[in-house]
């Protein structure tokens, strides 16, 4: 899918055990390799982010926020 720079989206499909799978290109790009943990942050009004290491702390702060999103 083509758009801005650094900006990405795709799909996943969910199995039957709830799994899916990380696309190999965010894989990459997000530095993830089998055996890491992921955070799966969710809010019921914004919806759900599994953000990278190294953003972590600041998705942290905005998802758990009381502020409505702009």
């Amino acid at each position: 899918m083509n758009g801005p720079k650094g900006k990405y989206a795709w799909t996943v499909t969910v199995g039957e055990k709830g799994q899916f799978v990380i696309p190999k290109q965010a894989r990459e790009i997000f530095d993830i390799h089998p055996g890491d943990t992921l955070i799966l942050l969710a809010d019921e009004k914004r919806g759900i982010a599994i953000p990278p290491k190294s953003t972590f702390a600041r998705y942290m702060e905005e998802i758990f926020s009381d502020e409505e999103p702009t």
